[in-house]
């Protein structure tokens, strides 16, 4: 019975880590997350040229993105368990190696097949990365002081996303192809595992470990029965049909049962449902899904929509992306030191959905003909709302718990996000595919009646694959062109309500202090007016 009680008692706790400890433990993290984001963005301005040599389809294009976000989403609430029980810096670096081995293999891809199962592999390292570093940094700093290292996060965050499609599109179109883009992140992600095992120190929780199984089959089998309809119906098969009743309610009867196990059954979780009694987790987990739809949406299609309506290379597709993140790198690092300074969060969340709506709204309107400068205006507005939302959300949560459940709790909202870019997606690149189709096809059917295409080209493209549009003879690139940027406005246009909802949804969070330890505490509940005049009063005395 002693051994038992030894095992389960907690770790001491260690002196808090310095500034400068912090500042080396965060360049591994940062160069782990410069990696994570490096794997999608790289490979989005590739994705055309990609499919194209192997001989895919629109869907094929869709599920290279899809099988990424879906091992991301499915494995990240187990990552976050896991992270409450284990050493973190072992785990990151076992997240890291999974990362480079299904990079490797997606490099070496000879068909699509290939391509989407290596892209799972990489997801699954990449979802461990991206949970990880936010309960890695929730335990090394008090959610007080955690603003002004967020805006390091949020800023590695915008050099990812920009430097990746600008390098992705110089290596398409270098002699090293686009194979070369799933090997560009393996130096940095060797170099993250030697940082972190040389400056990360963290005290691991010595106790008994239980872990859920059962319960992480049934999420992740419920999630990708959910996310393979999605993606697959309207194409495969009807939206209302024998399929899409099966697979909805076999996805809806293994979640049910999965939240049967995780409420009653298990003793170690994977995602504790007690979490969601919280108002501010319950709510910040909705915001999370919506965000998640916007998000995804806007840096997938939009890299299509640059090559395919406008004719760009993909350097200059990646060029294009330069307004969306200078506005998250700036509203990430304001809003992180702003936070920090004053201890309020809120003011951000709800300025900055706003901004995300109206942002999304701009880029409904827009079609094959649209200013370019006018579009790079709007992805502004888009990307200065994420950038004072993604990780304030997280924030807002880690605030709320306390550090035995702070691993769970943030793999809760990088879930969820996850989750809702998946489906959002999966659902939009669906309807993306069935407009295009059916706006070629009439096109199609015109040109040649009109005799400015032959039988035989029109033929050719109905063989399914998707073409190479600058290759294209000039009536047909151009009704390409105006297939894709037509589709992609009304594909924003559906994104504007989730916007909308999330900004509700956050109106409705309870603004707490941001406490200065980094373990929860039982504090005396006060308001935020008070506490800003309480504060105002002690500097004045001092």
């Amino acid at each position: 019975m002693s051994q038992d009680v030894a095992a389960a008692a907690p770790a001491q706790p260690a002196a808090p880590m310095t500034h400068k400890e912090i500042l080396e433990a965060l360049s591994g993290l940062l160069i782990a997350m410069f990696v994570a984001i490096l794997s999608s963005t790289v490979v989005t301005n590739a994705l055309p040229t990609i499919v194209h040599d192997l001989q895919g389809s629109q869907t094929g294009y869709t599920w290279v993105l899809v099988a990424t976000m879906l091992a991301m989403t499915a494995t990240t609430p187990i990552w976050g368990k896991l992270a409450d029980q284990f050493s973190k810096k072992l785990l990151m670096q076992i997240a890291l190696v999974v990362y480079v081995s299904g990079s490797a293999l997606a490099g070496m891809a000879q068909s699509m097949s290939w391509l989407i199962g290596a892209r799972v592999v990489t997801g699954l390292g990449v979802g461990g990365v991206m949970a990880l570093i936010q309960i890695i940094i929730g335990s090394m700093v008090s959610p007080r002081e955690r603003g002004r290292y967020s805006g390091y996060i949020g800023a590695s965050f915008g050099l990812a996303t920009l430097i990746g499609p600008l390098v992705g599109g110089v290596i398409v179109d270098s002699p090293l192809g686009w194979r070369g883009c799933f090997y560009v992140g393996l130096p940095f992600a060797i170099l993250a595992f030697v940082v972190l095992q040389l400056k990360l120190h963290l005290p691991t929780t010595k106790r008994v470990v239980k872990i859920d199984y059962l319960g992480s089959v049934l999420i992740m089998g419920g999630v990708s029965l959910l996310l393979i309809w999605v993606s697959l119906a309207g194409q495969q098969f009807d939206w209302i049909s024998t399929t899409t009743l099966l697979m909805v309610g076999g996805g809806l009867v293994v979640l049910a049962l999965a939240a049967v196990v995780e409420g009653k059954y298990a003793a170690e979780p994977v995602i504790p449902l007690k979490l969601f009694k919280d108002r501010t987790i319950s709510l910040a987990t909705i915001a999370a899904i919506l965000v998640g739809v916007v998000m995804l949406t806007a840096t997938t299609f939009l890299s299509e929509y640059f090559q395919n309506s406008r004719g760009m290379s993909p350097t200059n597709a990646g060029l294009m992306s330069l307004s969306m993140v200078v506005g998250l790198m700036v509203t990430s690092i304001v809003s992180g030191r702003a936070i920090s300074a004053t201890g309020r969060w809120k003011v951000w969340l709800v300025s900055g959905m706003a901004a995300v709506a109206a942002g999304s709204a701009l880029l409904a309107t827009i079609d094959h003909a649209t200013s370019l400068w006018l579009v790079g205006l709007y992805m502004l507005v888009l990307g200065s709302g994420l950038g004072a939302t993604q990780q304030n959300l997280i924030l807002s949560v880690q605030n709320n718990v306390d550090q035995a459940n702070i691993g769970a709790a943030s793999s809760v909202v990088a879930f969820f996000r996850t989750l809702g870019g998946a489906i959002g997606v999966s659902a939009f690149g669906a309807v993306l595919s069935h407009k295009i189709t059916t706006h070629v096809t009439d096109g199609i059917g015109a040109l040649v009646q009109s005799g400015k295409v032959t039988a035989e080209q029109a033929q050719a493209l109905g063989a399914g694959g998707l073409p190479a549009v600058h290759l294209l003879p000039a009536p047909l690139r151009d009704l390409f062109e105006g297939a894709f940027g037509d589709a992609t406005g009304q594909i924003f246009l559906f994104s504007v309500p989730c916007a909308l909802l999330a900004l509700v949804t956050v109106a409705f969070i309870k603004e707490n202090r941001l406490r200065t330890t980094l373990d929860k505490i039982e504090e005396p509940e006060i308001n935020m007016e008070i506490a800003a005049e309480l504060e105002a009063g002690e500097l004045g005395r001092r």
